[in-house]
């Protein structure tokens, strides 16, 4: 090519535009490219989005056999530790719920109205009782979560929790337990919608899977009359758990009643327990820890 009629000026500004104009033209390519999805790269599809929104609500059922036990809590996506929840089932309070519904052959069983129910260690009798449950110490922890407000603790609220003891027994009920009261109790939530109690891990009698009744209540102040309470539940254990609770001695008559039934059968945990398996910690040597979140729509 002839350069003699250029001068060293133009020639410079003529490389200075041509790189110019590749520098634009490289631009629009990848600002084109960038505006077009990638094939198998989550393009974020409304059939996907649907089968995601599907899997995160459909909750695990297979607590049932065990294998799941601690999805309850940690691993199910209904559940605050992923960020969404779910109102855990309305459970009947059964024939035993000391709560001032029903009668227990001495007149009206009501353990929220005695003095001292309010407590955390809920091993021992208040007056007029003075048994304490002998069995593997455990400790409940319940975290109470509003459905309504994005999963958001439920501070202040209340709850009302019973159990059998080792023997299967309720007291407050059971022949020789009338006036006993023991492993019932009533705790206010702290800040961050837990309550705790200390008790000893339940027993399991003929035709149920072993489980625990609890009330919520909107406040302490309401935690004195059935009729405040806003949701009614039940809740249960892995089979591993089980298994191991039961096979120490004392829990004799628990390991025969559980080997005849199973979560299929129970009349209500049958339907699924994903919101209602809690998960569990330690050894029936040195105790247990257990551990649920309780959806409430308030």
């Amino acid at each position: 090519m002839d350069h003699s009629h250029h001068s060293l000026a133009e020639d410079l500004e003529r490389m200075l535009a041509t790189e110019t104009s590749r520098r634009r033209s490289l631009r629009w390519l990848l600002a084109s490219a960038a505006a077009v999805p990638l094939a198998g790269c989550g393009g974020g599809s409304s059939a996907d989005t649907t089968a995601s929104t599907a899997a995160s609500t459909s909750g695990s059922t297979t607590g049932s056999t065990g294998s799941t036990g601690s999805t309850g809590s940690t691993g199910s996506t209904t559940t605050t530790t992923t960020g969404t929840c779910a109102v855990i089932p309305e459970e009947t309070g059964g024939p035993y719920p000391g709560d001032g519904t029903n009668s227990n052959g001495s007149g009206v069983a009501n353990a929220l109205t005695l003095s001292g129910i309010v407590r955390s260690d809920i091993r021992k009798s208040v007056s007029p009782g003075s048994a304490t449950a002998a069995g593997i110490p455990t400790t409940l922890k319940l975290q109470i979560v509003n459905v309504g407000a994005s999963c958001a603790s439920v501070a202040g609220a209340a709850i009302y929790l019973w159990h059998c003891d080792r023997d299967g027994n309720y007291s407050m009920y059971a022949s020789a337990l009338t006036n006993e009261n023991y492993l019932r109790g009533v705790q206010e939530a702290d800040s961050t919608g837990t309550v705790t109690f200390t008790t000893i891990f339940p027993g399991c009698y003929s035709g149920r899977m072993p489980h625990i009744h609890f009330e919520v209540y909107p406040s302490l102040a309401k935690a004195t009359s059935a009729s405040n309470r806003i949701k009614t539940s039940q809740f249960t254990f892995p089979m591993t758990t089980l298994n191991e609770a039961y096979a120490t001695t004392a829990y004799g008559a628990s390991s025969r009643n559980l080997a005849s039934m199973s979560y299929a059968t129970d009349n209500v945990f049958s339907d699924g327990t994903s919101l209602q398996m809690a998960s569990v910690s330690g050894n029936a040597v040195d105790g247990y820890v257990v551990t649920l979140t309780v959806g409430v729509s308030l």
